[in-house]
């Protein structure tokens, strides 16, 4: 049954006003810790630091190019120059400035063409809509507003310049989404395409082998005497299965897998993305057949084959199944209290002294207390990103520190992650979303040499 959320719904899209305030967030927003950015896979945008280039105006200012009457000025290109200088450094590859130059000023060209066509064309955003963009960015950055306009003050970058340089990145996106976006189509036949090419991409590719697994872990420092006991353990898992009882009710009784609450299940995967020692194991077995136990540094393995194929494996997503506690900040309450709740209940449940649950149970402002605040099996996309992103970071059993979104004050706790295969009607609309994706950037790439050319630039001697 699928459950209600709390903040279900469909992931923002990449031309969306939010995914323009997460960029300029990277681009624009100035540093003050470390503390604010997230583990390196798929973090929030961070706070970069800003030189006193960027927050300062030269007074020998002057014109380096001219689109359709519009000025392009000297300290803007310095400006812009600084943040790519600043992301490629980051990167590690600062190529030579007389390199950046160039492209850097066409960059600002092309963006300067976009920005007078919205005019034109009325494509620009409210203040209502600015100001929320502005919102997200202190969200996405686990700051509150005052912190936000503090630390730019502090880095000497004013505060309405930021607003103005965001209001443009929206006005862009807006752009986009009326003049490409929305006139990109997708047929049925684009789907069927992209999935008959898929399939004959992995019909030629590496076997694909599904396994379940129970595992029996053994301490790095156990004795002989529990190191049998243990794989005693196992071995009443292998004569359990065999005596009628089902893999996944095994599995979730006695391993200490994290994938345990999905019976075990591994997924369909690549044979060289198992370990050589599950692939030796059930090489010359058949579908349903068990094998082990077998011993690993982790422990005892009991395996079971549940297909091998050569066909295309089913595409997958990877779900979360998470809980929370979530505190609603009010006059009475704001949100520094809020978090100091949500520590200590961390810290209570990691001593031993408090259980989740109970603890959503009795104090969670959400829907989901009364499940112990389980959210269910989430897909990507399902929650607003600054749950997501800090979501993704933990390891199952992991709790997060208390993290605020728009709803409030939440304290995560992963419990599990499976790869779950789509359904026809899924994989349909997932190719759907990976063909508009691949067509909207053909056509953004056309519409903007189109765009281009059309526009009337000179370039002043003085650059």
């Amino acid at each position: 049954m699928t459950k209600t959320r709390f903040f279900s719904g469909p992931r923002a899209s990449r031309a969306s006003a939010l995914a323009a305030a997460v960029w300029l967030a990277w681009c624009v927003v100035p540093a003050a810790a470390q503390s604010l950015r997230a583990p390196a896979a798929a973090r929030a945008p961070q706070l970069p630091s800003a030189p006193a280039a960027v927050a300062t105006t030269s007074a020998a200012d002057f014109i380096v190019a001219v689109v359709n009457s519009e000025p392009v000025t000297r300290n803007e290109l310095q400006v812009r120059l600084v943040r790519v200088e600043q992301q490629l450094a980051r990167q590690g590859n600062v190529p030579p400035r007389a390199q950046l130059v160039p492209e850097v000023l066409e960059r600002l060209i092309v963006e300067r063409a976009q920005l007078q066509l919205a005019r034109q064309l009325g494509a620009l955003p409210d203040d209502a809509a600015v100001n929320q963009a502005v919102t997200t960015v202190a969200l996405q950055n686990q700051v509150t507003m005052d912190e936000l306009r503090r630390r730019l003050s502090a880095d000497g970058v004013d505060f309405a310049r930021f607003k103005s340089d965001l209001r443009d990145e929206l006005t862009l996106t807006r752009l986009r989404e009326r003049e490409v976006d929305a006139r990109v189509k997708v047929s049925e036949q684009d789907i069927d395409q992209f999935l008959r090419e898929r399939l004959a991409q992995a019909a030629a590719g590496p076997e694909q082998i599904r396994l379940a697994q129970i595992l029996v872990a053994v301490p790095e420092n156990a004795s002989p005497a529990q190191v049998s006991l243990l794989q005693a353990k196992a071995q009443q898992a292998v004569e359990r299965i065999r005596g009628g009882e089902a893999f996944a009710t095994v599995a979730a009784e006695l391993s200490d897998a994290p994938d345990r609450a999905a019976g075990g299940d591994l997924g369909l995967r690549p044979a060289e993305r198992l370990p050589t020692l599950f692939v030796d194991a059930v090489r010359e077995l058949k579908a349903g057949a068990l094998a082990g136990p077998l011993r690993s540094g982790a422990g005892f393995h009991v395996l079971k084959l549940v297909e091998k194929s050569r066909d295309a494996a089913p595409l997958t997503v990877t779900q979360t199944q998470a809980r929370h506690i979530l505190l609603k900040a009010g006059p009475q309450f704001n949100e520094v209290d809020a978090k100091a709740k949500l520590a200590g209940f961390k810290q209570r449940i990691a001593a031993g002294q408090a259980d989740f649950a109970a603890l959503a149970r009795e104090h969670s402002q959400d829907g989901s207390a009364k499940d112990g605040g389980d959210l269910g099996w989430a897909s990507p996309g399902m929650f607003v990103p600054e749950f997501e992103q800090v979501m993704n970071q933990l390891a199952p059993g992991q709790i997060a520190d208390p993290l605020v979104s728009r709803f409030g004050v939440h304290l995560i706790q992963v419990m599990a992650r499976r790869d779950a295969p789509l359904s026809e009607r899924e994989q349909r609309e997932l190719a759907r979303n990976l063909v508009r994706e691949k067509k909207i950037d053909e056509a953004y790439t056309t519409w903007l040499q189109d765009l281009r050319g059309r526009a009337y630039v000179e370039y002043r001697n003085e650059q």
